[in-house]
């Protein structure tokens, strides 16, 4: 059900949060014609070596736009954030890219202000579903929880409310 213009720029939790979640990367291909990963994005993920969980996935998806060059921040995104939130929304603004995936509350924030459409890891997956893509929310939220994935309670109520 990909629309193959359409775009999204991701930070690292969503990956890893989506392997958990699924044991793949496949709703963002599902979803996204272009999936792109900034390059300091990339280098946070396989910052663990190739035997951090997720790690293996995220290598073997070839499909991933990985950029190759790090993006050169605004001071306002360097100060404010973690080096790849920043640099997520700032390779989004310079690829005219309108949609983010980033889970963390600052940085959702921080995009906003910045005039770019959030989405998250359970977004990702709520849209993936409404659309087709066989994923259980109850399931892929259990996972997450079970490998490491903070989720608020919110978070968890809208989800299980949506995914039904």
């Amino acid at each position: 059900m990909r629309d193959s213009n359409s775009a999204l720029v991701t930070n690292t939790t969503p990956l890893i949060a989506m392997v958990a979640a699924i044991g793949s990367l496949d709703a963002f291909r599902f979803l996204y014609g272009r999936v792109i990963v900034p390059c300091e994005v990339a280098a946070e993920v396989r910052a663990g070596g190739k035997e951090a969980f997720g790690v293996d996935v995220f290598l073997d998806a070839h499909w991933l736009d990985i950029q190759q060059a790090d993006v050169t921040l605004q001071p306002f995104l360097k100060n404010s954030l973690d080096r790849g939130e920043a640099s997520v929304i700032q390779t989004a603004m310079n690829l005219d890219v309108p949609l983010v995936c980033i889970d963390e509350v600052v940085g959702r924030r921080v995009a906003r202000l910045c005039g770019l459409n959030v989405t998250g890891t359970v977004g990702v997956l709520l849209k993936a579903q409404q659309v087709g893509f066989a994923v259980s929310i109850p399931e892929a939220l259990r996972r997450m929880r079970e490998h490491g994935i903070w989720l608020s309670d919110n978070v968890v109520q809208f989800a299980l409310a949506q995914g039904q």
